[in-house]
Order: structure tokens, then C-alpha cells, then sequence
């Protein structure tokens, strides 16, 4: 256990996600000092460590391997995930990496694997999480306000534009396009307040070729999906659906968009929406949805420094992610998520491409 020592980190990846969500949230994270950064575009590396008064670094693994390191964050392109988490695992390091875990099942399972054999505390970056609203749903679903769950639906819906969105639209670097980006996060979602998806019956589809940047300059083209659809069903039968889709004309928003869950169980029903992060609508038997607040208690982590209603609503609750992540260090426990939750997403996400290739039911490889 660290509780009287401080953590000391390592950013791997300057850009936008380190920038809105990491380096925030570890900046008022107890117990923490953020000792460098490491980016490949050695321009946005300099950048940043000027910014955040940092050292900065172009070599990730020059960083891993420093001793004065105890946990590093990796926002870096899918495809870097699995090499610089294995990486940490072999040094000994904590390590919080980005969503979706890694490229494809096998990578996740590897990386999970190899965190448990160094006994480091690994977490995944399923933000969403520790919306306050999400907290208290799942309050409410385990002790059992809602009485059995039976549906499960949820969606995730962006107005982006048609050009170029970098290395998320490319197979090579991404994996997946919206499956893995903002369809994990739902997919994950599924596993935290209901639990293990037994089966899926998935399709995705790329609508647009991206091939333009904003200046409307030719680049590679995509060739990864813009939308994707799930058919699922959970170890206890309840039934899951779940949308995600870049191209919903009119769901603008910023980072917020429509982000909604609905759960209906025996006794009541509940919806989450992101643009309202404080409340929850609670419907019951022959009565409309009623607005909820959510309950001091759920307004933040427990260690979270921050004040609930100060600052932007949309983003503060983002923080309380470094805030677990340095916690579970300082602790000695597991994150949560963890990278098996991780694992468990990337092991549905691979039988959603099964089945879309299939065209059929696929059923979700258990992971332990």
C-alpha cells in the first residue's frame, strides 16, 4: 500500500483525451505528480510539456523503463495500447490505459494477463462510469429498486463531420471505428449495471469514405465503420439493444450528444441521458417519467477533491477517473474498471464482427 507516498506518473500521448480528461483529473488527484509526458509528434510533445510544465519525451518506452515512474496513462492509438501495457506490466508499473483495450481479444488477454502476473493495478478508461447519474443508477439497480431488469437499451448518438477524424477511421491503427470508440463505452455500460452479455447478433456500416481533411486536402481514406447495431442477450435473460453512430444529424453537443440508457425492470423503469448528468427519470407502473436527483453521495468519488456544481457539468465528473485510478494505487486494491472489464468489452466487441461476418448469433467468450 501507498497511502502516505506520492504517485508518481507518466503521461504517454499528448493529445486531445490526455489534455480534456487525464492530465485534469491527475492534476487534483490526492497523493500525485505527474513527472513527464511521451508523444511520438516530438511538435505536440514540446508543446504540451511547455503547457503543463513537464518533461517531455518522444520515446513512450523511454519512459516506461525510468525509475522514478510508479504508473503511466496511455491515450495513445488503439494499436499502441497492448505494446506500451505490456511494456508497463514488464517494469512493474501501474497502468490506466484508453478504450477500447487493445485491437482484438487476444491483445486484451494478454495485456490483463500480464498486469495480474506483475501485480500492478490496471484500469481501463470507460469514463462514462463516473457520471454521477450512471453512479446512481446502479445504485438503484443492485438494491434492487427497480425490482427484476428485463430490457436494456442504450445509445450513443454524435453529429460529426464528414471529413477526416485521424487514426480513428483506419483498421490498422483503430481496429474498429464507432464499435470500438463510442459503442464500447455502452457495451460496458451493459456489463456494469446488468452484467455478462451471453450472445450477440451485431452489424456495423461505413457510410462515408473521409478522404478530405477540414481543408478539404486529400488523405488516406477510411475503412472503418460509422455506425454499428447490437442484438444481445445477458447470463440472466434479460435482453440488451444497443446504437452508436457518428451521423445522427442534429445530435450535436460537443462531448456530451445523446448518450441514453434505459433500464425496465418488474417494478419500475429508469432512463440515463448525459445532457442532464445530475438526475435520472424514474418511471413506475401506469405513471409518466418523474425526474430524480441524484444523491450528494453519488455526486462524486469519494476521494475526489472537487466541489459538485462547480465548474463545467459536463466535464468535472471526467476527473474522478485519475482520482480511482490513483486511489486503487494508493490502496492496494483493484481499479474499477478494471482491465478485465476491458477484456470482457473487447471479447463482445470481436464476436459483434463475428457475427456481422457470420451473419448469425455469435456467443461471447467468457472471460475470467
Amino acid at each position: 500500500m501507498l497511502e502516505s507516498t506520492i504517485v508518481r506518473v507518466g503521461l504517454i500521448g499528448a493529445g486531445g483525451i490526455a489534455a480534456a480528461v487525464h492530465y485534469p483529473g491527475l492534476k487534483i488527484a490526492r497523493g500525485t505528480r505527474i513527472m513527464a509526458l511521451a508523444d511520438t509528434d516530438a511538435a505536440r510533445a514540446e508543446a504540451r510539456a511547455r503547457e503543463w510544465q513537464v518533461e517531455g519525451l518522444t520515446d513512450p518506452e523511454m519512459l516506461v523503463r525510468r525509475d522514478d515512474i510508479d504508473a503511466v496513462v496511455i491515450a495513445t492509438p488503439n494499436v499502441q495500447h497492448a505494446p506500451l501495457a505490456l511494456c508497463a506490466a514488464r517494469h512493474g508499473k501501474h497502468v490506466l490505459c484508453e478504450k477500447p483495450l487493445a485491437m482484438n481479444l487476444a491483445q486484451a488477454q494478454d495485456m490483463l494477463s500480464a498486469a495480474r502476473r506483475a501485480s500492478v493495478r490496471h484500469m481501463t478508461a470507460f469514463t462514462y462510469r463516473f457520471v454521477p447519474a450512471m453512479r446512481y443508477l446502479k445504485h438503484l439497480l443492485d438494491r434492487g429498486s427497480l425490482g427484476t431488469p428485463r430490457h436494456f437499451r442504450a445509445q450513443r448518438f454524435q453529429d460529426l463531420s464528414e471529413t477526416c477524424v485521424g487514426w480513428r477511421q483506419w483498421r490498422d491503427q483503430a481496429g474498429t471505428g464507432e464499435l470500438g470508440d463510442m459503442a464500447s463505452h455502452r457495451i460496458d455500460y451493459g456489463h456494469y449495471l446488468i452484467g455478462e452479455i451471453r450472445s450477440v447478433c451485431g452489424v456495423t456500416r461505413q457510410f462515408l469514405p473521409r478522404d478530405r481533411d477540414r481543408e478539404g486536402r486529400p488523405v488516406r481514406p477510411s475503412d472503418t465503420d460509422d455506425w454499428a447495431a447490437i442484438l444481445g442477450e445477458f447470463e440472466g435473460g434479460v435482453t440488451g439493444v444497443w446504437e452508436s453512430t457518428r451521423l445522427a444529424r442534429g445530435h450535436s453537443g460537443g462531448t456530451v450528444g445523446h448518450d441514453f440508457v434505459e433500464v425496465n425492470g418488474s417494478e419500475a423503469s429508469a432512463i440515463y441521458q448525459l445532457r442532464q448528468p445530475y438526475e435520472i427519470l424514474i418511471g413506475r407502473g401506469g405513471r409518466r417519467f418523474e425526474p430524480m436527483h441524484v444523491p450528494a453521495e453519488f455526486l462524486k468519488h469519494p476521494e475526489s477533491p472537487r466541489v459538485p456544481g462547480e465548474g463545467d457539468p459536463a466535464v468535472t465528473w471526467r476527473y474522478d477517473q485519475a482520482v480511482e485510478f490513483i486511489s486503487a494505487i494508493r490502496e492496494g486494491r483493484d481499479c474499477r474498471p478494471s482491465f478485465l472489464d476491458g477484456t470482457r468489452c473487447q471479447a463482445v466487441i470481436d464476436a459483434v464482427l463475428r457475427s456481422q461476418n457470420e451473419r448469425r448469433w455469435v456467443e461471447v467468450e467468457r472471460v475470467l
